[in-house]
């Protein structure tokens, strides 16, 4: 426990990927095996269920420090996390435990089924005998959140740096339902299988935004353009009669779409197609909303897949035939992936007469993104202006002769996305922001007008954002926040209606989880309208006539 509780440190106190990195490998290296497995688990967000509601952890810690709740809640909302808080107020301890993290796991596990005094005098007495930083981590291990920066490819690397083993291998190897609880280090990284070969992915290419004027791209007819889908940007890969499917962010999600297991024994061995998982609810591109529902979701039941199935929009061609064709000019891995696309979703049908036939295949859940040719940068700008009619963020630019690169390059591709849909709201409830911002009230709701069944209007909130103006006006918000609140509710402000700000959003869609009844994706502040007053605000009508 003194070792992960060393490395939790570490990781906590520097924002440096190599430093992180080195921590992690240094920690792989000198750990107990089943400690590195249990690191693994909860790095990985496998925690074990949490025993103790926190409500209860405040009201013990709370009878411990000797303060009284509403003294713990204050601090708790200033301090911005709940282990941290605990940690600060219980009586300081120079104490240190000899125990494993592995031990204290099992502890926690098994305290699920007991009695409250039992789970009382276990808190206090681990929370007596440990020195800060150890306190913290234990309750950290309660609640079960570790939000300190490490991603799964951190640790991949870390990991790699550690066993020698390719980072590619290892995010294989950590996917999946496996229990810390039964598998072993050997097990889970060490050893070597022929099988963690078959998933490799490849490094994804990613483009960055278009940068000056689009003219400044040059001929027109070296480009090619296609719409930018809003959706999980992923690789599909076909070898050895099995299917794996990878998110950008390194994940491997085959379990969450299993609508792509019909590729199977239909798109050949050796294939590695790049494209945008996008909902597809009553055969037509959904919005992200929809595949909201499927995303996070531990088991996708027969009526989500119904509700709301998905489809691959495949726009490149990464491996064929089990070669790696990246280095290919763009325009002859799309001649190949038409090619695929032709080939797999046509099927022969032999009549009593022996004549054959062919038709389309509707079925399977794949469709070409499509490329598109124009005569002139006037041209692509007008199908840019299309974007949202066809469910598309915007257009991607693509030199007809470039090769599938690593990572984010310049020069071969860029995305040209639609400017954001735009709305003046009115602020509402304000809340403390979280790490350096704890202190300040930085994140907000805001309203729009309505016409309430009375025939008066009213306000009523649609969106949170919490980003999009500078320190100095955070801090001028906040002062006046503290001086115009109407109500508390726990952490949350409510506060005379007065400011209004510009709300910039990338899409909309109807929500039944909305009181507006509207979900808005990606809001942020755009402007502090101090030229407008509150009645000059947008209604809700006006939201409403943006949904396409």
């Amino acid at each position: 426990m003194r070792k992960f509780a060393q490395l939790i440190k570490a990781l906590d106190s520097t924002n440096k990927t190599k430093v992180k990195v080195n921590a992690l490998a240094a920690y792989f290296q000198q750990a107990d095996d089943k400690d590195k497995v249990w690191t693994i688990a909860i790095l990985s967000h496998r925690r074990p269920p949490r025993p103790v509601n926190t409500t209860l952890l405040r009201e013990w810690a709370s009878e411990l420090a000797n303060i009284p709740l509403w003294l713990f809640e204050e601090s708790y909302h200033i301090v911005g996390d709940l282990a941290e808080t605990i940690a600060l107020v219980v009586p300081n301890s120079n104490k240190t435990s000899s125990k494993s993290l592995t031990s204290f796991l099992k502890e926690i596990k098994s305290l699920k089924s007991k009695p409250e005094d039992f789970k009382k005098a276990y808190l206090h007495q681990n929370w007596k005998s440990l020195n800060y930083y150890e306190r913290f981590v234990f309750t950290k291990l309660i609640t079960g959140g570790f939000r300190i920066g490490v991603s799964q490819k951190l640790m991949t690397r870390a990991l790699s740096k550690a066993t020698d083993i390719d980072e590619d291998i290892l995010a294989y190897k950590l996917m999946g339902n496996w229990d810390p609880d039964k598998i072993s280090f050997q097990q889970l990284v060490l050893e070597k299988n022929e099988s963690d070969y078959l998933s490799k992915p490849y490094p994804f290419y990613l483009a960055y935004a278009l940068e000056g004027e689009v003219e400044e791209l040059g001929d027109v007819s070296q480009w090619y353009s296609e719409h930018k889908w809003d959706g999980i940007r992923s690789q599909v890969i076909l070898r050895n009669d099995e299917i794996f499917v990878w998110s950008r962010g390194e994940e491997l999600v085959t379990d969450k779409y299993p609508e792509f297991e019909q590729f199977i024994g239909v798109i050949p061995n050796g294939t590695v197609i790049d494209g945008e998982i996008l909902p597809y609810p009553k055969g037509q591109i959904g919005t992200f909303n929809d595949l909201q529902k499927r995303i996070g979701r531990k088991t996708i039941t027969k009526n989500l897949l119904t509700k709301f199935p998905v489809i691959l929009k495949a726009y490149d061609l990464l491996e064929w035939r089990g070669a790696d064709i990246r280095n290919k000019a763009f325009k002859e891995r799309m001649q190949l992936l038409e090619d695929l696309f032709d080939q797999v979703t046509s099927v022969q049908l032999s009549h009593q007469n022996s004549k054959v036939t062919e038709r389309s295949r509707s079925d399977l859940p794949l469709q070409l993104s499509g490329t598109l040719s124009f005569g002139s940068w006037k041209e692509v700008a007008k199908e840019r202006d299309l974007s949202r009619e066809k469910h598309s963020e915007g257009l991607m630019l693509k030199r007809k002769d470039s090769p599938y690169l690593v990572g984010r390059k310049k020069g071969d591709w860029w995305k040209w996305k639609v400017d954001p849909l735009t709305i003046d709201a009115v602020l509402t409830y304000a809340m403390r922001g979280h790490g350096r911002r704890s202190n300040l009230f930085t994140d907000y709701t805001f309203a729009l007008w309505n016409e309430n069944e009375e025939g008066e209007r009213e306000l009523v909130t649609f969106a949170k954002a919490y980003s999009g103006l500078t320190d100095a006006e955070f801090r001028k918000l906040d002062a006046w926040i503290k001086i115009n609140t109407l109500e508390r509710f726990g952490p949350v402000r409510s506060v005379t209606p007065h400011h209004v700000f510009e709300i910039a959003f990338e899409g909309i869609a109807l929500s039944k989880k909305h009181k507006s009844g509207v979900a808005t994706r990606f809001p942020r502040m755009l402007r502090w309208r101090q030229d407008k007053n509150i009645h000059e605000a947008n209604s809700l009508n006006d939201l409403k006539e943006m949904i396409p």
